[in-house]
């Protein structure tokens, strides 16, 4: 569950040399644990990555998904699916703020448990972040600048660049 430690405190050295299974979030000296997704979480997630390689030539993007992502000093975060801009960086744990963050909620997850991880994309840098619920089928953009619905069923970032109708990557 999101908030529950799965061990004792450790250095950023040893939780980015350790594996864990699935892969967990490092905030502050601890591992804690994702929710994990079900049906329409892991749905939602292939499609989303499907969406963007799809687009990849015209875009620039290159999707990956639960990659670990430097935000802090101390902090390790593994989006659902990240976006960068091409040429991608070469670094295994990518410790620049890439173009796009994608959180997909799974069922145990709630907006207050996922504002921690929203505000250290933002501080990190990430321009913009999705939030997206595949069980109520909506999703929100944030940005530095505030929270948007999706109210026509658009995913879009900031920049006007991307507009991902969410009818083509959640479960019907």
């Amino acid at each position: 569950m999101e908030g529950m430690s799965v061990g004792t405190l450790l250095s950023v050295e040893e939780y980015l040399n350790a594996s864990f299974d699935p892969d967990c979030d490092f905030v502050d000296g601890e591992v804690v644990e994702r929710n994990v997704g079900n049906r329409k979480h892991g749905y939602a997630q292939a499609e989303i990555s499907g969406w963007f390689i799809q687009r990849k030539s015209t875009l620039r993007l290159q999707p990956m998904t639960e990659l670990r992502l430097r935000v802090a000093a101390s902090r390790v975060r593994i989006p659902d699916v990240l976006v960068a801009e091409i040429p991608i960086p070469d670094e295994d744990v990518f410790t620049t703020p890439p173009y796009l963050c994608v959180e997909i909620m799974s069922p145990d997850d709630t907006m207050n448990g996922m504002q921690d991880r929203i505000d250290d994309y933002l501080r990190f840098g990430v321009p913009n972040v999705w939030v997206i619920d595949p069980e109520k089928r909506r999703g929100w953009r944030v940005t530095a600048d505030g929270c948007a619905t999706a109210t026509d069923g658009n995913m879009r970032t900031g920049d006007g660049r991307v507009a991902m109708p969410l009818a083509d990557v959640l479960l019907p």
